[in-house]
């Protein structure tokens, strides 16, 4: 069977080993200590429960998952023995580099590793380690268990090989991978982005309210969500460092949005702090 880790156990990383265990894989979850993996085992128990009583999973794949789904807080005995590791940490690149060096002296040598950003460089991470060659990005999307796209991101050593192995595993995940060559925010996030960040400069100018604004996005345009529910979902600390990182890579039109950064500076980082352009209490 093959063992999938993944590193991190926030909302993308729960997602991912949810989306892992239920298409047969063995997952081990791994994060700092017992204690936020407790939490994230209570809101992945929950999403299993959830969508097996609902008919959205067969009874093999829910039991194959909560058979299958290791929580452990020492990368060490998490990672030994993956076949692909899945880092899913914040969006910092020295966090980031730190995790694949200590992954690439861990891990088999034949073993894939992994990213989930959604705007840095598997180039300049791959380069830190011993295997930039099975270094790849894989980028998914949230809700994980609903969205069915994964960028699958190239840096300049990785193999056809490690595309596609990223790429098999991503069908059996019941996901459309897209190949990427790598470049700042990729595809989605770089279009993301700029259409997240004006239309906070529009709710900044007052042209119209935050609803309005989604309303017109979601009506008018056919967008699935508006772009300040979105940030708000993503969380407004990830999407001003995704700004930033945009903004020093490619430019003036990324500088982010004034009103971004004073809603982080406040603590309002959206739905996962209960406020943000919403109020979600």
């Amino acid at each position: 069977m093959t063992i999938i880790t993944v590193v991190g156990s926030g909302v993308m990383g729960r997602g991912i080993a949810y989306n892992c265990a239920t298409a047969g894989y063995k997952v081990y979850l791994n994060d700092l200590n017992d204690e936020i993996l407790a939490k994230a085992k209570d809101e992945i128990d929950t999403l299993l429960s959830t969508s097996f009583e609902k008919g959205f999973l067969k009874e093999e794949a829910y039991n194959h998952a909560k058979e299958n789904l290791i929580y452990e807080s020492k990368l060490e005995e998490a990672s030994k023995d993956a076949d692909l590791v899945i880092e899913a940490v914040l969006e910092k690149m020295d966090l980031k580099i730190e995790v694949f060096k200590k992954l690439d002296a861990i891990c088999k040598p034949e073993t894939v590793l992994a990213t989930n950003t959604s705007t840095m460089s598997p180039t300049e991470i791959g380069a830190q380690t011993t295997r930039p060659e099975k270094v790849v990005a894989m980028h998914f999307f949230n809700p994980v268990h609903k969205m069915k796209l994964v960028e699958v991101i190239r840096g300049l050593e990785t193999s056809d090989d490690t595309v596609s192995f990223v790429k098999e595993i991503s069908t059996t995940m019941r996901k459309e991978a897209v190949e990427v060559n790598e470049f700042p925010g990729f595809v989605t996030s770089r279009m993301n982005c700029l259409i997240g960040n004006e239309a906070m400069n529009m709710l900044m100018e007052g042209v119209a309210s935050a609803e309005d604004i989604d309303k017109a996005m979601k009506l008018g345009l056919n967008h699935p969500m508006g772009p300040l529910e979105l940030a708000d979902l993503v969380g407004l600390d990830t999407r001003l460092r995704n700004m930033e990182y945009l903004y020093e890579t490619l430019g003036e039109k990324y500088r982010p949005c004034p009103l971004l950064t004073k809603y982080v500076k406040a603590g309002r980082l959206g739905k996962k702090s209960g406020k943000g352009f919403y109020d979600y209490n």
